[in-house]
């Protein structure tokens, strides 16, 4: 294992060395987006089983989710100004700065922002931004922290200096306890404006202790009416009023519906039906069995032997497509993610081919 101490070296020396490390750095990273940018651009995380840029430099490239994102986020900003990356290069912008810039990059003063933001620090990039997109006054509001004895319910504190924030609340959770309720505290932050491309959704999940979690999120004035309906409904059943118990009854119901709806999951299965004349149509029998062998999860194997993690965006797929004479069968049919059945389809019919029909008619029609 090599030995990273520099005690040995003259402080000249030293000096002289991080200089020179740190302008490599910057080549580094500047040829790195470069890469990020085109292997996006050509969908090749894709052919190597992942279902996204994101997935591919956090589980491939061991990227943290923060520096992934920041990264992919300062590639696509650079494939629309090209004198991103060499700034980058030269010392001139930070990745942080132009993942911070990039929504706003979207717009048609994107290019008068970006100069305008060479050289500066991102404490001056936050003024800047503060300054072309001015936001609201944030209007004081005190939020207590103590565990409190008695469950909070939903309702907003009924104070003047709240009366801007009561469209917004934030679920604080209480962790003192094992088990306390959460309770909703309204807020008049507002956070910077979220890419308007996402790249995967962000952790607001963060672990406390084993079997624990904390969850924050901004709510808005409908959902917390929501909430209050609810306790007063399950007022018996959960007397407490606990957030936690609502939401997991809540999502209970959700995940049996949708899993329903998606892969026609039933603990009364129907007897199967005739054969439909649309040779597109997928039975409910067929969705079932194909979801419980694939493990509700997409089936792609790269050719490195990695399979796709993916269990989000779920599409039936065709081996053979209905367009060559497959059937709607269990042993025709397999779960691939969007990413997968896209590069399926492409590789089927051809790239040019696909993008003609994703850019014509546009009509909800699969081509697998």
């Amino acid at each position: 294992m090599p030995s990273y101490s520099r005690s040995h070296l003259a402080d000249h020396v030293l000096l002289r060395a991080l200089t020179t490390a740190v302008t490599q750095d910057r080549a580094t990273t500047a040829e790195m987006l470069a890469l990020i940018a085109e292997v996006e651009h050509r969908r090749l995380y894709a052919g190597e089983g992942f279902s996204s840029m994101y997935r591919y430099c956090v589980e491939k490239l061991l990227m943290s989710e923060d520096v992934a994102c920041k990264r992919i986020l300062t590639a696509r900003a650079a494939r629309r100004f090209a004198a991103i990356i060499p700034a980058i290069a030269e010392g001139r912008l930070t990745v942080s700065t132009v993942a911070l810039l990039s929504t706003h990059l979207k717009t048609e003063h994107g290019g008068a922002i970006l100069s305008q933001a060479l050289g500066k620090t991102r404490a001056d990039v936050e003024l800047l931004i503060a300054e072309r997109f001015p936001k609201p006054d944030v209007p004081t509001t005190l939020v207590p922290v103590a565990c409190s004895a008695v469950p909070t319910q939903v309702e907003p504190p009924q104070n003047d200096t709240l009366a801007l924030a009561e469209a917004s609340a934030q679920v604080v959770a209480n962790t003192d306890g094992l088990s306390a309720p959460g309770r909703i505290t309204p807020v008049g932050g507002f956070s910077n404006s979220a890419p308007s491309e996402p790249l995967e959704p962000q952790r607001r999940v963060a672990p406390l202790s084993p079997g624990r979690f904390e969850l924050r999120l901004t709510i808005s004035q409908d959902l917390h009416d929501k909430l209050k309906r609810a306790q007063e409904l399950l007022g018996h059943a959960v007397p407490s009023g606990d957030i936690p118990q609502l939401l997991e009854r809540a999502l209970d119901v959700l995940i049996a519906q949708q899993e329903k709806l998606k892969f026609a999951a039933t603990n009364r299965p129907r007897a199967a039906r005739g054969p439909s004349q649309d040779p597109r149509h997928i039975s409910a029998e067929v969705r079932r069995a194909v979801s419980t062998r694939d493990d509700g999860r997409c089936t792609y194997v790269s050719e490195s032997g990695h399979r796709c993690q993916s269990r989000t965006r779920l599409e039936y797929d065709h081996e053979i497509p209905v367009a060559r004479g497959g059937a709607a069968t269990v042993a025709n049919l397999r779960l691939r993610c969007r990413a997968h059945n896209q590069l399926e389809a492409e590789r089927m019919f051809g790239a040019g081919f696909m993008e003609e029909k994703r850019n014509g008619s546009r009509d909800g029609r699969t081509y697998n």
